[in-house]
């Protein structure tokens, strides 16, 4: 014969002898409370969580679509000892919002570490992507919004940027110079992932503060 125990408990709360309870009641108002107060956490976590883990996973599934190389003139337009501004296209259909200026030179000493044959430096600020200048007689690039500047190879002298100004891959083809895909480099100007403006890619701080998953 099975004990007391090992009956089942009555689904009702009058059985079960709960304080408050009443006659066919399977819930208590507190127990009811209870779960609506949960059940309204659990909303409000959602509607915060769901969101930025959206932010912070999308890029992850999103597909990178790599734009052709773009042809920026004949190897004979560029030298190794001053910057040459090219404008491009970076995106199709939007006017002068899909426009970029480059500076361009000959990489007349190429190395392991800087292997390409042409050096084509953005002109977004590493600080907060403004617009920054080669300045001919300073052999520099200055950011005029916050006071930013770079050495002729790009690599910060001065102000708030985090790292050297990003480049563009480059590739020559029958005499002539075609630019790539963004890039960034690290203060030993060697090539990177692609960081968005304000990313470290040296030291503690690219641990503290890891960049996107795509930019």
């Amino acid at each position: 014969m099975p004990s007391e125990t090992d009956k089942k408990k009555s689904k009702y709360t009058a059985d079960r002898g709960w304080p408050g309870a009443f006659e066919g009641e399977t819930l208590t108002r507190r127990g009811f409370m209870t779960g609506v107060a949960m059940g309204a956490g659990g909303v409000a976590s959602a509607m915060f969580g769901l969101p930025a883990l959206g932010f912070a996973l999308g890029p992850i599934f999103s597909k990178t679509e790599h734009r052709a190389l773009l042809d920026v003139g004949s190897t004979d337009d560029f030298d190794g000892e001053t910057y040459v501004p090219v404008v491009i296209t970076t995106t199709a259909g939007i006017g002068q919002a899909g426009k970029t200026l480059l500076y361009i030179r000959e990489n007349s000493k190429p190395t392991k570490k800087q292997p390409w044959p042409y050096v084509a430096i953005s002109t977004r600020c590493a600080h907060l992507g403004c617009p920054v200048r080669y300045i001919e007689a300073a052999r520099s690039f200055i950011c005029p919004c916050h006071g930013g500047t770079y050495d002729f190879e790009g690599g910060v002298t001065g102000g708030p940027p985090v790292r050297p100004l990003d480049r563009f891959t480059t590739v020559v083809k029958n005499g002539r110079v075609y630019v790539g895909e963004r890039f960034s480099v690290n203060s030993q100007l060697e090539r990177v992932s692609t960081r968005d403006a304000g990313e470290h890619v040296d030291g503690l701080w690219q641990i503290l503060y890891p960049p996107r998953p795509t930019t």
